[in-house]
């Protein structure tokens, strides 16, 4: 089923209001400042499936029914699955500026339990991987828009799980019933919870036996009894929530922490339940195809950042032939995470259950390019546009309308075009470097450090060794002194 924008809102609307913001419930997330603009950036996606020009990267043929849906609703089964959800990803910051949540984390997580839940069921004659087939269905039936929720919040990080002083720093299983389980906790720092009809969740790592009950992975109505969502965007990033040109209003980013009370979930939408030999496997091959396109991501943003640079230095009243070669630097940073992150999904194998998972080892080397190159081309835009960007020395949209000393300000401000024109483009770049704009690089669905261990562990060091022994003409051993 393919639905258009205002039939996604719709579907929104008939919602359980349970998201809070400043300690009042927003009763219509639709038109809510805090949460439309994500909502209007989930919605253009929707829309793109009936665009000429866009729609075959915002939809795709179906695994399960063969039929055309939301890209966000089919299951990844092949490289070429991977590329077209990179491209919608990067198209989607091209549109918003920003990261459209509800189509990414929760269907990238239905991937990842699929493989997981058809090994489980082989291996001990469970029913999950069925369970999550007609889900699925389910899903793309109604069309649904999905967050994924991962991360949960830890403590102590010295502590596993079942050892923490408040259980409930981690999701986990208080009771099993015969016909499903309760789940009580939290999850945090969740993207795109308001702009969902779903939540996906999972396990945030691997874990041991002793912490099986932490092992649990399931999907949940957005408005099921006993959760509570608070929508946490910082207030210096809400400029958008006020009236005039401070911040743009074609999208933005919603976060949330997700508070998980006695919340009942029925065993067909129960996807693991404590067996937690299968609970890193499921945040591996999370990791492996979000990684990857995070690199599309990124890009989009740097896109529309030389733009924003563009039309600042045409704004000050200079040529962009001045910045050609500092324009040149931004285009190829770009290029290197989305590159980056194709050469994961080339690389990657398809798994026994049909899902294709991109390489491990290329997409957490690409986490750790995206935690450190888009700042560099966020510095660039900012260098390009000069201090009336950059320093936080520009008046707000208010002192602008003053009718006072207003038109003074835009006289001000005026240089190679009218005031507002250059108060709006150095508006945009400040909310793309240093403002609400600014996706999460750097620890955004997981931690660089997270990422080098991996990369430390699939590098084949040893064999590089022995590769260099041989050209060298080395013949007897040459072992690490520091192991035994």
């Amino acid at each position: 089923m393919l639905k258009n924008g205002e039939q996604y809102r719709e579907s929104i609307r008939k919602m359980r209001p349970n998201i809070y913001k400043y300690g009042e419930l927003i009763e219509d997330v639709t038109t809510h400042p805090a949460t439309k603009l994500h909502i209007d950036s989930v919605a253009h996606s929707f829309d793109m499936a009936f665009d000429d020009k866009k729609s075959s990267i915002y939809t795709a043929t179906s695994f399960l029914s063969g039929k055309k849906a939301h890209r966000w609703n089919t299951l990844m089964t092949c490289a070429e699955d991977i590329v077209n959800n990179a491209d919608m990803k990067r198209d989607q910051y091209r549109w918003s500026g920003t990261c459209t949540g509800a189509t990414c984390a929760g269907w990238t997580l239905l991937t990842a339990l699929w493989d997981a839940t058809f090994q489980c069921d082989q291996e001990n004659s469970t029913k999950y991987h069925e369970r999550l087939k007609n889900y699925m269905k389910y899903v793309e039936d109604n069309a649904f828009a999905l967050s994924g929720a991962i991360t949960d919040a830890k403590g102590n990080r010295s502590l596993s799980p079942s050892q923490q002083p408040n259980p409930n720093h981690y999701l986990r299983i208080v009771e099993r019933r015969q016909d499903g389980i309760v789940i009580n906790g939290f999850k945090i720092q969740i993207c795109g919870v308001a702009a969902c009809n779903e939540i996906i969740i999972i396990p945030t790592s691997g874990f041991g036996a002793d912490d099986a009950d932490y092992c649990v992975a399931c999907a949940i109505p957005r408005d099921a009894e006993g959760i509570t969502i608070v929508e946490t965007r910082r207030p210096s990033d809400e400029r958008d929530l006020e009236e005039g040109w401070d911040a743009p209003k074609v999208g933005n980013i919603t976060q949330a922490y997700i508070i998980f009370e006695n919340v009942f979930v029925p065993n067909e939408r129960i996807f693991l339940a404590g067996e937690n030999k299968y609970s890193g496997k499921i945040i591996g091959d999370f990791a492996a195809i979000y990684r990857a396109a995070i690199g599309a991501c990124v890009a989009g943003q740097g896109d529309i950042m030389i733009g924003a640079a563009i039309n600042m230095a045409r704004a000050n009243g200079l040529s962009q032939k001045t910045f050609q070669s500092t324009l040149n630097e931004m285009a190829i940073n770009n290029e290197i995470t989305y590159g980056l992150g194709l050469g994961a999904m080339l690389k990657g194998k398809k798994t026994a259950s049909g899902t294709f998972i991109p390489s491990p080892l290329l997409a957490h080397t690409n986490k750790t390019q995206v935690a450190k190159i888009p700042y560099t081309t966020k510095v660039m835009a900012q260098d390009i546009s000069g201090g009336i960007a950059e320093t936080g020395c520009m008046p707000p949209y208010k002192d602008f309308q003053s009718p006072i000393y207003g038109a003074k300000l835009l006289e001000a401000v005026t240089a190679g075009t009218d005031g507002e024109t250059r108060a709006r483009a150095a508006r945009l770049v400040e909310w793309l470097t240093v403002g609400g704009g600014i996706p999460g690089c750097m620890h955004g669905g997981g931690s660089p450090d997270g990422a080098k261990l991996v990369i430390r562990a699939l590098t084949k060091w040893e064999d590089y060794a022995t590769d260099a022994k041989r050209i060298a003409g080395i013949v007897g051993d040459l072992p690490d002194p520091g192991k035994k």
